[in-house]
């Protein structure tokens, strides 16, 4: 899968799964919210501006398999921190295998504040990531996962 597809895949996902958390399940269409607007920081469109990090492999990838597994549990750690920080809403992995470990969404105003932020990675400190970063224009109901994954997820990665 190319970077592009991947990207777009990515975005796809992103765009579903904001439409399915702006939804009004009585089928009429929604009201605007003005107040949910402010609260999530939307512009006129119900968009707002975020960094988006794509997470590749980095070039120290040969750790032996207790380090990795370490490095991938502080890196988990890190993730959790970071959402509860509110400053990322929204991280996955791609499941594919490849090049194109994973995305991050950062809800800060520069690409710069990201760039600080992915350096507080232990994966990324030891090599084994690396990030590229993005401005991204998004839906502002992006920053509702987190408190919507909080309520289905029985049990955290």
């Amino acid at each position: 899968m190319t970077l592009r597809n991947c990207i777009a895949t990515a975005l796809a996902m992103l765009m579903l799964s904001a439409t399915a958390l702006a939804a009004d399940t009585s089928k009429t269409k929604p009201t605007f919210d003005p107040q949910l607007a402010a609260e999530l920081g939307a512009d006129e469109y119900g968009m707002h501006k975020y960094v988006m990090a794509l997470l590749k492999a980095g070039p120290n990838r040969d750790q032996d398999q207790a380090t990795a597994a370490e490095l991938q549990r502080a890196h988990m750690a890190n993730i959790q921190r970071l959402a509860e920080e509110g400053v990322l809403v929204l991280a996955g992995p791609f499941l594919d295998g490849g090049e194109l470990r994973g995305i991050y969404i950062f809800d800060v105003d520069s690409v710069e504040e990201a760039r600080k932020l992915t350096e507080t990675d232990p994966a990324v400190k030891a090599g084994r990531l690396v990030m590229e970063l993005h401005p991204w224009y998004g839906s502002a109901a992006v920053k509702k996962i987190n408190q919507l994954h909080g309520i289905i997820a029985k049990q955290a990665p």
